[in-house]
């Protein structure tokens, strides 16, 4: 949805509202330092912490690998969201509702919400109905499910009978609103049937909580066993991770996540005290599953059976992964014991069997090298071949990065050739490596030792973006719309904002400027801070980098009009300001200790 949807005053408010220290401790553990917070980068490796927040901008910033923005920039590049999502899942942590602009897609939103409304609707009822039905009941407990995961994870029934949902819930929803909600079927011109009838109901949520849809397993034998809703306009399977927002409510520092098959498998796990277990929706690991999973942490466990079928399974998930593994990143892969999953392993043996086989999970990189030796006859040259063209293909769109450095060098090894030869089959084709996030400055930023070279048009802009109610004492700008020199259009654009919207914090004029070419530079300028903390420092400089200016506008203008007067006669108005302007040159205040 186009940004232009969301009303600019409403992105400042937001922005002036959110706490980003709150919400960056929320995924990386921040420690006080002086008036900042500090941890080490999370989108860089790094042992000494460069990464700092500050809560007077509402601004982060890393001085190692550059990656600097608001609170917006923050979700974008952290958690891999675009600028919609970044905004509404802000919006729900300050408790505050998007509004939206009239446009084409005001209609789609109005029917998202719905959707969503349906799901809730549905899954109080579902909830309700597994009380009322001792079997339904009797089972979770033959699958040892106790009272907690089934409040925890808002488990419930769906009756077996034609209509009991589409009835339950006519007063709210009309019959084809549920068909379209993936919640009643429709065949032909014959009335709305339940989609879900004598299954056990598994409510899967987005990652604000919203119930988008449900896994249905049924009660009694018979097939589908298991049945998830259809593709809605809210409910896209190959984005959605069952049991995802619940391990981030359970545990909101996450450091790994446990990847496995079923429902029940995750549910088993956060009942014996390990609450970070996700699942597809019976579909396999994709790319956004894993792009959605290395949002929230670096470090994934794969699950799968020690039978073939499992190993191919793993093999493929490792093909879809090998794109993402930018150095920093984790995936190990777990091979159960013939016979046990998840679920039937911890309630025989206990967490503490399965987090021993964790800890001897194979590294994603190992399982890659193994597998190819397995496939592959490295005892001849034909072998080694087209074991290296098959590592070549896959090796073709990895980040670079010392592990695929690693794995090139390996391979060389491995099939006699060089690593100069090894990598020349990558390097054609190769994307560059995986790019910083949209929110990461292009330009990287100067150590903290180093300082930024401040012209007064740079420094009038950091003192602004430090301070912006400092720009309600600059007054009129029309003199600097003349001066010609670097920046000062930018310089005007932000006084004038600021004159329009006085209470625009500093994330707020950085958003404003966050797709214009000026933008990146604003965020550089941004990490200035005064070498003087005193409250008298700021407007200090800011008014000497303005007499600076001031100069340089008396001197420009004035070599004007004097050369004008060597070519024509001046006009009595220019004649006057000529004498204003060489009077005013020995009463502009001078510089204390500004740029020259």
């Amino acid at each position: 949805m186009p940004m232009s949807r969301i009303p600019q005053t409403f992105i400042d408010e937001l922005l002036a509202r959110a706490d980003i220290v709150e919400l960056v401790s929320s995924r990386v553990p921040l420690k006080k330092q002086g008036r900042e917070y500090t941890a080490c980068c999370p989108f860089h490796a790094e042992k000494t912490p460069s990464f700092y927040v500050t809560p007077q901008k509402q601004f982060y910033h890393c001085f190692g690998c550059g990656a600097h923005g608001t609170a917006i920039g923050f979700l974008m590049a952290h958690d891999n969201m675009n600028f919609v999502e970044a905004i509404e899942e802000l919006a729900h942590r300050t408790g505050m509702e998007v509004p939206r602009e009239h446009g084409p897609g005001r209609r789609e939103m109005a029917q998202q919400q719905r959707l969503l409304a349906a799901q809730e609707a549905a899954a109080r009822f579902f909830t309700d109905n597994l009380r009322r039905h001792p079997a339904a009941m009797d089972y979770l407990r033959q699958r040892g499910v106790n009272e907690a995961m089934i409040q925890t994870y808002g488990l419930g029934f769906a009756p077996d009978g034609r209509d009991h949902l589409i009835r339950a819930l006519s007063d709210q929803f009309q019959p084809q609103e549920l068909v379209t909600a993936g919640l009643a079927g429709q065949r032909d011109m014959a009335p709305p049937y339940d989609r879900f009838r004598g299954r056990i109901m598994f409510p899967i949520r987005n990652h604000r909580g919203q119930v988008t849809g449900f896994g249905g397993r049924l009660l009694e034998p018979g097939e589908p066993k298991y049945l998830n809703t259809p593709e809605t306009p809210v409910f896209h399977k190959r984005h959605l991770l069952y049991g995802l927002y619940e391990a981030r409510k359970a545990a909101p520092r996450l450091e790994e996540l446990l990847v496995v098959e079923g429902y029940l498998d995750v549910i088993a796990l956060a009942q014996f005290g390990l609450p970070n277990a996700v699942a597809t929706l019976g579909t396999a690991t994709n790319r956004d599953h894993l792009e959605r999973m290395f949002r929230v942490v670096s470090r994934l466990v794969f699950c799968f059976d020690g039978d073939r079928a499992g190993r191919e399974a793993a093999w493929r998930a490792l093909e879809q992964a090998l794109p993402l593994m930018r150095d920093g990143r984790q995936i190990r892969v777990l091979f159960l014991p013939d016979g046990d999953d998840p679920d039937t392993l911890v309630r025989r043996a206990g967490a503490d069997a399965l987090i021993q086989h964790m800890d001897q999970a194979q590294p994603l990189s190992d399982m890659f090298m193994d597998g190819l030796r397995q496939r592959y006859d490295i005892t001849s040259r034909e072998g080694r071949a087209a074991l290296g063209a098959q590592a070549q293909r896959l090796l073709r769109d990895m980040p670079g990065g010392l592990l695929r450095a690693q794995l090139i060098n390996e391979l060389a090894r491995l099939t006699q050739v060089s690593p100069e030869q090894m990598a020349q089959g990558l390097e054609s084709d190769l994307p560059p490596a995986t790019p910083a996030p949209r929110s990461v400055a292009a330009m990287p930023l100067p150590s903290r030792q180093q300082r930024l070279v401040l012209t007064p048009v740079r420094l009038a802009l950091s003192v602004i973006l430090d301070q912006p109610a400092l720009a309600q004492e600059v007054g009129d700008t029309h003199w600097l719309r003349e001066l010609d020199t670097p920046g000062v259009q930018v310089l005007v654009q932000v006084l004038e904002t600021l004159a329009q919207h006085p209470h625009l914090t500093t994330a707020g004029i950085l958003e404003r400027w966050r797709d214009s070419e000026t933008g990146p530079h604003l965020l550089k300028l941004a990490q200035w801070r005064s070498p003087d903390d005193t409250p008298e420092a700021a407007p200090r400089l800011l008014r000497d980098a303005l007499a600076s200016l001031r100069r340089k506008h008396v001197e420009q203008r004035t070599t004007a009009l004097l050369h004008k007067a060597d070519q024509a006669s001046l006009t009595d108005h220019e004649k006057a300001e000529l004498k204003a302007l060489l009077s005013s040159r020995s009463t502009i205040a001078p510089l204390t200790d500004g740029p020259n």
